[in-house]
């Protein structure tokens, strides 16, 4: 198997893998901040075994300010997970993973402003075309959300969940050249610092089968899914990367409606395809027909 379909298959896997999360956080049945600080637990036991033996625990690789931007990257990440499990209870798996699919635009914007990145016209399109999907579905909350402010809370929390995710893209551009491994075991050991004072422990499984969803979030969800992630982000070119990222809301919307029997209502469907339209438009590079565009048009990406 050659690299980019070895990559390919590691991508795919990962995106599945992040697809079917919300139906284990759910069948925790444990509250977001114990749902999350046990993912931070494990995932951060199999990480420690996977830099290990990577010898990625040596002494030298991090700096001061290396570590230092890893952690507030793990701040950011452990943040974005709360409140998308939060999320998920409020506008469904399917609602919450679309809507959290603007990452690429909180990224536009905190990425002119940090980093000092161009924000072309083709961009702000993308951004308005989300902008109109995210409208859409706001109106297109189902019959039984009517006068229940639960489903628009679900849709600000995803949103923050996607601005604090870009926050932790962010930071991870700072970090540059840092091993991904040693990055995402920082990330998670800052979250068990960080929600230890706020995790019931009393209210922890009492039996293997809640055990067993826990120890499965944190080792394949978190262990696992950023082993192939990084495995396939380092053999893939960035278009493809960006392509396969879409498995991850279609098997959520999928998951959610063979598990939990939620149907996205035909405003929902197209609010979520005009989002992942506009989203793809952005991750690929995508080019629009303008006046200047003739004669050849640009080049995918020549616009970004």
């Amino acid at each position: 198997m050659n690299e980019i379909k070895r990559g390919t298959v590691e991508m795919t896997a990962a995106m599945l893998i992040s697809g079917t999360i919300g139906w284990f956080v759910l069948m925790s049945g444990q509250a977001v901040t114990g749902v999350v600080f046990w993912r931070c637990f494990f995932g951060a036991l199999t990480l420690l075994v996977i830099c290990g033996a990577m010898g990625l625990l040596r002494p030298g690789i991090l700096n001061l300010r290396t570590f230092s931007i890893a952690v507030g990257g793990g701040i950011a990440i452990v943040l974005n997970w709360l409140l998308l499990f939060a999320a998920y209870s409020h506008a469904s798996i399917s609602i919450a993973t679309t809507v959290y699919n603007t990452q690429p635009f909180m990224l536009l914007g905190l990425g002119a402003l940090f980093l000092g990145e161009r924000i072309t016209f083709t961009k702000l399109f993308w951004l308005g075309l989300a902008f109109a999907g995210m409208v859409v579905i706001v109106e297109g909350k189902p019959a039984e959300a009517a006068g229940s402010g639960s489903y628009a809370i679900g849709i600000l929390l995803s949103l923050g969940a996607a601005f604090f995710y870009a926050l932790a893209a962010i930071a991870a551009k700072w970090l540059k050249g840092t091993p991904p491994h040693l990055i995402a075991l920082i990330q998670v050991s800052t979250g068990i610092l960080m929600l230890a004072p706020f995790t019931n422990f009393s209210a922890a499984p009492q039996d293997i089968g809640g055990w067993s969803i826990l120890v499965t979030i944190g080792v394949v969800h978190t262990g696992l899914m950023y082993v192939l992630l990084y495995g396939a982000i380092q053999k893939l070119p960035t278009h493809l990367t960006g392509a396969l990222s879409f498995v991850y809301p279609i098997a959520a919307i999928i998951v959610d409606r063979f598990a939990f029997g939620h149907v996205l209502g035909p405003a929902q469907i197209l609010g979520a395809v005009i989002i992942l339209a506009a989203a793809a438009g952005m991750n690929l590079g995508w080019t629009l027909p303008l006046p200047w565009n003739r004669n050849g048009g640009l080049s995918k990406g020549a616009a970004e």
